[in-house]
């Protein structure tokens, strides 16, 4: 094409910029919430100052998928690390949406440092807080920080909608991790979803084999794309990532959790690094695409995507 007349095509047709809105952190003060529509109806997704920007709501057809109660349990990234000790989980543990001690007040230990949305797009950065405060301990092992407020950095870009599928959730992540410390072992929760008892029953998806297969309760990670589904899989949340498994841990990757006397169940997308000789300070990029709808939609959503990116590999 001649670029006199690509020139008077964009001066006839300029492009569709979406509007975007940048908050200040200290104008963070009340929830923003995007949305889409998904077979008709409102998709909502909202962040809120209480957790440093970190998901607190998915809700779809009336349906709440995310059980936010204290400052883990949410739509949100973790990380876990050795310390260059014995791994113990939740012992150095920088956590987006705040602290253990923060609990189900209003507001975070994590500090939100960017926040930028559209009509169905967020970004934001935020410094993590670590889980345990540098006194307390889990599972009868002390916490190795000695600060409430870690120097990792989290930044996450989420999108309502990919590619023609209005049903997935795009949720992009990278773990900026900070120089001055030593670490052998990395374990990155890239993203987990803590849902309403309701989501009782629990089920992996083949896509080698084109078929949804029950899971136990576990509790635990395994290889299968994982979903959460009401016992009538009206309704239904799962997890995909093209990334998945992470090198050497291949039995692994997807978890689920029933947490009876909380009344919650929970999904994660979790990748590891190990090096005897030191992982270095470096950002850590992880993709994951959340699906919801009924259990059925759910199921061949992900194995269209598993296709999808199956295909981008070649």
């Amino acid at each position: 094409m001649p670029k006199s007349l690509l020139a008077l095509l964009t001066l006839l047709f300029p492009p569709v910029l979406q509007a975007q809105t940048t908050i200040l952190p200290q104008e963070f003060n009340t929830p923003v919430t995007i949305r889409s529509l998904v077979q008709g109806e409102p998709l909502t997704l909202t962040v809120t100052p209480r957790l440093a920007g970190a998901i607190h709501s998915v809700r779809w057809k009336n349906q709440e998928f995310i059980d936010s109660f204290d400052h883990g349990r949410q739509l949100q990234s973790a990380s876990n690390f050795d310390f260059g000790t014995v791994f113990h989980g939740e012992t150095f543990n920088p956590t987006e949406a705040g602290s253990r001690s923060d609990g189900s007040g209003s507001a975070s230990t994590s500090r939100l440092l960017h926040l930028t949305y559209s009509d169905f797009q967020l970004q934001t950065t935020n410094q993590m807080a670590f889980w345990l405060t540098p006194k307390q301990s889990s599972s009868g092992h002390p916490a190795k920080n000695k600060t409430n407020l870690s120097n990792h950095l989290l930044t996450k870009r989420v999108t309502l909608g990919f590619q023609h599928w209005e049903n997935v959730i795009r949720h992009q992540v990278t773990f900026s991790t900070p120089i001055g410390e030593f670490h052998r072992y990395a374990q990155f929760e890239a993203l987990t979803g803590y849902m309403p008892a309701e989501f009782n029953t629990f089920w992996g998806v083949d896509v080698s084999r084109k078929r949804l297969i029950p899971l136990t309760d576990g509790p635990g990670e395994q290889a299968l794309p994982v979903i959460l589904a009401k016992t009538d899989r009206s309704m239904a949340m799962g997890v995909y990532s093209p990334q998945q498994p992470s090198k050497g841990y291949e039995n692994a990757g997807y978890g689920r959790f029933r947490f009876p006397a909380a009344k919650v169940t929970k999904w994660n997308s979790v990748f590891r690094i190990r090096n005897a000789a030191g992982i270095p300070a470096a950002d850590f990029s992880f993709e994951n695409y959340v699906v919801i709808g009924n259990l059925k939609n759910v199921q061949e959503t992900i194995q269209e995507l598993a296709d999808y990116f199956a295909t981008q590999k070649r």
